[in-house]
């Protein structure tokens, strides 16, 4: 069995996380939008760019054909209260939750403000670019890869 650090359990540092991850989400978007035109496009290094893109679907592109951002916020809710609900027991499952939860609500803000996310990371090799994403994307896989790996595991509280 492994100890997990304590900070997996301080509601403390994961409020302090979550709201660090919010706000900063919403500067970067606020900065892109206030910034850079629908499709601009900035080179920062040979392989990175800040582009602004808005994406109707879920994360990565996905489903950015549909125009339902009632339906993403609903369905994003949903997972946030699951989510809330299934770790509230799990100390150890709090700050990848929190990453997960915070990154949801950062893109909602999004599409209820704009009607979709603003998208503004590229990066690409040649001319394949990986879809473009943000801070809350960023946030959500990396919360759900850290719960799925530390959920499988036998963890000593």
């Amino acid at each position: 069995m492994q100890k997990m650090p304590e900070c997996f359990g301080s509601k403390w540092t994961v409020a302090f996380l979550s709201f660090f991850i919010l706000l900063s989400d919403q500067a970067s978007k606020f900065m892109v939008v206030e910034h850079l035109q629908l499709r601009e496009h900035h080179a920062i290094l040979s392989f990175f760019s800040i582009v602004r893109f808005e994406n109707r679907g879920i994360s990565f592109g996905m489903f950015n054909g549909t125009s339902a951002p009632l339906l993403w916020i609903s369905l994003s809710t949903i997972v946030v209260v699951a989510l809330c609900i299934w770790a509230r027991d799990k100390k150890f499952c709090w700050l990848p939750s929190g990453m997960i939860v915070s990154g949801a609500v950062g893109n909602s803000i999004d599409r209820i403000i704009h009607g979709a996310v603003v998208d503004f990371l590229d990066f690409h090799v040649s001319t394949y670019h990986w879809p473009a994403f943000n801070i809350a994307d960023s946030a959500i896989v990396i919360g759900a890869i850290v719960l799925f790996f530390i959920s499988n595991e036998r963890v000593e509280l």
